[in-house]
């Protein structure tokens, strides 16, 4: 039942324009952010973390517009799942960075996509797989019944969706010695065997050794990558960025604080898109206090 009524929620939702979409979504956050709760809470002490030198006021600023626009995301999911393609690539108005993938030949060289929980991730993921070939990891939803539809608007560009398991993680393998394109989250919390603690604004954070492992032993090329939302409904902008040096490292500490800088600098464009309302940080360094 849970899965039927969120299918119907999102057809329901999909009816909306973008510009209606997102602004019912920043009204839902303004709300929400006036209200409290556990995802204001965590929004105030990972900014608080991040940005030890800036005011609270600032953080009251930056905290509640965060929470509207991961509103507007969410808003913006259905349409992205439900509307056409052509319709959804149709909202990117600007490519900033395009002359990254100029050196790129699929079939020559593995491409890794680092796309973090900034701007919209679901059409910077329909972008790049209307243009390759790509595969992306998938961890299945907890609603049931969600899973086959999920997956139906994730592939519908024939991407292929790889599960997060052994099995899952050969395949990636596979397909960027074959020269083919892999999507991955790099600020997603891993499972404890799947991280190890690397600087990420300047806190000790558990991060993934997965992509790093990926482009090492593969000698894939890393992009790191977001769907920036313009003003008043215009559309969106997307980002292209090279990694920062040091991701090919040998050694993984190098590698993972690469990883996590070139997500920062993705941050430090445009803040306000970011999901702090994520708990990044849930698992503490020894010896480090705890930020929740």
């Amino acid at each position: 039942m849970p899965g039927k009524f969120i299918k119907v929620a999102f057809h329901l939702i999909s009816l909306l324009s973008l510009k209606s979409a997102q602004r019912v979504g920043r009204s839902l956050g303004a709300m929400a952010w006036r209200l409290g709760g556990r995802s204001v809470e965590t929004t105030r002490k990972n900014l608080r973390a991040c940005y030890p030198t800036v005011s609270e006021q600032e953080v009251e600023e930056l905290g509640r517009k965060s929470m509207q626009e991961t509103a507007a995301t969410a808003l913006e999911i259905p349409l992205m799942w439900e509307w056409p393609i052509e319709r959804c690539l149709d909202l990117i108005k600007e490519i900033e960075g395009e002359e990254l993938l100029r050196d790129y030949q699929q079939g020559k060289q593995g491409l890794v996509l680092l796309a973090p929980h900034h701007g919209n991730w679901e059409l910077a993921g329909l972008f790049f797989a209307s243009r390759y070939k790509m595969a992306a990891l998938y961890s299945p939803p907890n609603q049931p019944g969600l899973e086959d539809y999920i997956k139906t608007a994730r592939s519908r560009t024939g991407s292929e969706l790889v599960p997060t398991d052994r099995k899952g993680i050969v395949r990636l393998f596979s397909i960027l010695r074959e020269g083919g394109v892999i999507g991955i989250l790099p600020d997603q919390t891993p499972r404890r065997e799947g991280g190890e603690f690397a600087p990420f604004f300047g806190i000790p954070t558990i991060t993934m050794t997965l992509a790093s492992k990926l482009i090492q032993k593969t000698g894939a090329k890393a992009i790191v990558t977001y769907a920036q939302r313009l003003p008043g409904g215009k559309g969106f902008k997307m980002v292209l960025r090279e990694a920062e040096p040091g991701l090919s490292s040998k050694d993984l500490t190098e590698s993972l604080t690469a990883l996590n800088r070139s997500v920062e600098k993705c941050i430090a464009e445009v803040p306000e898109q970011y999901q702090w309302e994520y708990k990044r940080f849930r698992r503490t360094a020894p010896g480090e206090k705890p930020v929740y």
